[in-house]
């Protein structure tokens, strides 16, 4: 089974029809699956995460990502009396996903600076036990997990420990970009693309906006194709292939999701139905 979805349902207006206050319901009628990466920057309140739950499908399946506090990318103050209260107040703000029965997983994305390191190893340990009873899904993004010693030791170890395994297609500039590994290491696996854009990787500054440079990126129908044959490999080893397009920063990502879900010919049951369009057809 492939899923295909984007990370976010906020910046998409082609599949908008109503009012922005519902944007994620019409979201809800083209892709069956979101990546919620509001819980990155903040904690959210629950009432936030019973809001989300009530204006989707019952079906409709959440990759909420862990907090940056958990992930290493913080910078400034640390809001919370200790690392225990942040864990705590997480899991209570993913509790609600799980009891409806629409937490997929949670993505730990570890930044750049995040080495191959004993005691970042150690650390992927706490928080294996922090969120023990939740999915998650490791992504990497320091070249040195995947480097020809370490790579066979980091794969089994995201498999002795339960985790998901995050396959990411990313421009290939040095250290802070990792390959495309296309393997399994449990029953499900993330696939998540952040484009190719090797300029914005490289140069997320210069006075612009990061991320609307970082993620500028259009895949054509042959790079579409690889990832065709990425995820039929994939397969072969999980039951479940989540597919996340990240390239939004020129509002690509619904248009290629969208091609690629022709490409395989999926149809997906139990989406939203479309906000009715007055203007559409004719009398």
């Amino acid at each position: 089974m492939i899923q295909i979805g984007l990370t976010g349902w906020g910046d998409h207006p082609d599949l908008y029809t109503s009012s922005a206050k519902q944007k994620l319901q019409d979201y809800c009628a083209h892709f069956p699956v979101v990546e919620l990466d509001a819980a990155f920057y903040a904690i959210q309140p629950i009432k936030n995460s019973l809001k989300w739950i009530n204006e989707t499908p019952e079906n409709f399946q959440f990759i909420v990502k862990a907090y940056q506090g958990i992930t290493g990318h913080l910078r400034g103050e640390f809001p919370f009396n200790s690392q225990e209260e942040m864990f705590e107040l997480y899991r209570q703000s993913i509790i609600p996903f799980q009891k409806a029965g629409k937490l997929s997983m949670i993505l730990v994305q570890f930044p750049p600076w995040f080495q191959c390191e004993k005691e970042n190893v150690a650390y992927i340990r706490k928080v294996r036990e922090e969120l023990k009873d939740f999915e998650v899904v490791i992504e990497f993004r320091h070249q040195s997990w995947y480097a020809q010693e370490y790579r066979k030791s980091t794969l089994q170890f995201l498999k002795e420990n339960s985790f998901h395994h995050s396959v990411c297609d990313e421009p290939q500039v040095g250290d802070g970009s990792i390959p495309l590994v296309p393997v399994a290491t449990s029953s499900k696996v993330l696939v998540r693309l952040h484009g190719r854009n090797t300029y914005g990787w490289l140069n997320p500054g210069n006075n612009e906006k990061w991320r609307e440079v970082r993620y500028l990126y259009d895949y054509n129908k042959e790079e579409l194709t690889y990832i065709q044959n990425v995820c039929e490999q994939l397969q072969k080893q999980a039951k479940e292939v989540i597919v996340l397009f990240n390239n939004n920063s020129g509002g690509h990502a619904a248009k290629n999701a969208k091609s690629f879900q022709q490409m395989l010919g999926i149809e997906f049951n139990g989406l939203a139905p479309k906000q009715l369009d007055l203007f559409e057809g004719g009398l």
